[in-house]
């Protein structure tokens, strides 16, 4: 019984005979919130073979329990999920799955055995309330059925927020119907850099893509039936030369670019002209129409200066807002998009960055350059979710192996990625109460497909999902033995990720 994330609690009733679950098998919602995962659960037992008549699965909700807590309990002739909440429930069905020979994970049935439930009892609730993973669809587009399809491995790992990246340097996803150029030149770059780091090779090929919003809130949709809150960013006010390309009036200098086609830190950055406030406070409105959460993140990371310190307007513009530099004109710019988030009932998120030169308490930190950096959020009053560099970038390598793929940024191994502790020591009681929970990254500079995001998630995201969601103590030797059936599991479901022992040969580094 080798659950990822495993349950707090789960007691074997070994005198009890299992329970056979098949096709036939009554799933029985006893409220109409829960008639979605009844639905999936069905399913799942589609492709199994006839069971024994008689066998019941039922799904209530017991507010006593908590939110995203559930309570499993399995007999002979009956499986009762009970949960705090309709996520609770969908989680004591993702349980019950895992309780499931492995074919469950499967579309079609691969052999004739029955599909037998060991008799238990199992009581589970969550550690952290945001337990979320960053895709990157901006720098490599992901097509619509691939996120979907992500969004199932997020559910099956307990995984509760989808935070997209969707607009960067080197591209604009989400359709603005406002701005249609924003997709029509924003979305599609003339070529990519070839390798890791300054590169004057490019690939010669044209690369784009974009949602509309009606494939957005298919995704929302999707992600909400699996009880995940997508959270949308818009990334200002540096990464916006994909936007700058569409409307260069956005930009410094007003002059034409095109999207970028290098990796890195882009120089060019949006101005602070009230025009281009009221341009993304547009953006806004149509992204808060799609994405009902209550977060929208707007970036705020990696803004240089250097075109707004060699800009005489930009300098003028500085003296006009009474600011004294360069810091202080990002956090205004930043407070403005707050503003209007606020007006409309929602909340800010933002990296790090975001903290230099003021912030408004109600913004949300998320501590990507270290857990310093989430520890003076959380003195300062903000809310935080953990996301330290050494920890969550799964775009990092897996190891030293020459053969690895994309060696970029410092080694994250499975270990490191399972050791990861989200509430960084010496806070105070109150202080570590800020600390939401953490997200994972995917950033995508160096992963070009869905088989590569495989490859550079998994099975690192499992190890993750355990640190967010599990109270046990950590045992990665327990860990790496559970994981040994789960990859099973993810072999059932067409994942592609990375061997236990490196890389498949034709997974291995491509020469540039």
């Amino acid at each position: 019984m080798n659950i990822v994330p495993p349950p707090d609690r789960l007691v074997p009733v070994p005198a009890i005979a299992p329970f056979e679950a098949g096709p036939d098998t009554v799933v029985t919602a006893f409220s109409a919130e829960l008639l979605t995962t009844a639905a999936w659960l069905r399913g799942v037992l589609a492709v199994a073979p006839v069971a024994r008549p008689g066998g019941e699965i039922r799904l209530a909700v017991d507010p006593a329990l908590g939110p995203e807590s559930y309570r499993l309990k399995v007999r002979t002739d009956s499986v009762l999920i009970e949960g705090g909440d309709p996520a609770g429930v969908f989680y004591g069905a993702q349980t019950l799955r895992q309780l499931l020979p492995t074919e469950a994970f499967r579309a079609a049935a691969v052999r004739q055995e029955p599909w037998l439930v060991p008799a238990v009892e199992v009581e589970d609730s969550p550690r952290f309330a945001w337990r979320g993973c960053m895709l990157d669809v901006a720098r490599h587009f992901l097509p619509k059925a691939d996120v979907l399809r992500f969004i199932e491995l997020l559910a099956l790992h307990k995984i509760n927020v989808l935070h997209l990246h969707l607009t960067d340097d080197q591209g604009w996803r989400p359709q603005i119907r406002r701005y249609p150029r924003l997709t029509e030149i924003g979305a599609w770059r003339r070529e990519t850099a070839v390798g890791v780091g300054p590169s004057d090779v490019f690939d010669g090929r044209p690369h784009g893509g974009f949602y509309t919003q009606n494939d957005l809130r298919e995704i929302v949709a999707h992600a909400a039936a699996r009880h995940i809150t997508v959270v949308p960013e818009i990334d200002v006010p540096g990464h916006s030369r994909a936007a700058i390309a569409a409307y260069p009036h956005l930009g410094v200098s007003g002059e034409p670019l095109e999207v970028e086609t290098r990796w890195g830190v882009c120089e060019d950055v949006l101005n602070a002209e009230e025009s281009t406030v009221r341009f993304y406070e547009d953006v806004l409105d149509e992204i808060l129409d799609i994405f009902p959460g209550t977060y929208v993140h707007i970036g705020g990371d990696e803004c240089p200066r250097t075109r707004w310190r060699g800009s005489p307007r930009v300098q003028e513009r500085i003296k006009e807002l009474g600011l004294a530099d360069e810091d202080e004109l990002q956090s205004w710019f930043i407070g403005r998009l707050a503003s209007h988030l606020r007006s409309r009932g929602r909340r800010v998120l933002g990296w790090d960055e975001i903290l230099d030169g003021g912030l408004s308490r109600d913004a949300t930190v998320a501590a990507w350059r270290g857990t310093d950096r989430g520890v003076a959020a959380a003195r300062a009053g903000h809310d935080v979710v953990m996301c330290p560099h050494e920890h969550t970038y799964f775009d990092y390598r897996q190891s030293e192996q020459p053969g690895e793929p994309l060696p970029f940024g410092s080694v994250l191994t499975l270990a490191d990625a399972y050791s990861f502790e989200p509430v960084p020591p010496g806070l105070a009681p109150e202080e570590a109460g800020r600390i939401l929970g953490a997200q994972c990254q995917v950033w995508t500079e160096y992963i070009d497909s869905p088989r590569r995001v495989d490859y550079m998630a998994f099975p690192r995201l499992c190890a993750f999902a355990e640190a967010v969601w599990s109270r046990n103590p950590r045992d990665f030797a327990g860990f790496q033995a559970r994981l040994e059936e789960h990859l099973h599991r993810l072999d059932g479901l067409g994942v592609e990720y990375r061997p236990l022992a490196g890389p498949h040969p034709w997974q291995r580094d491509r020469p540039a």
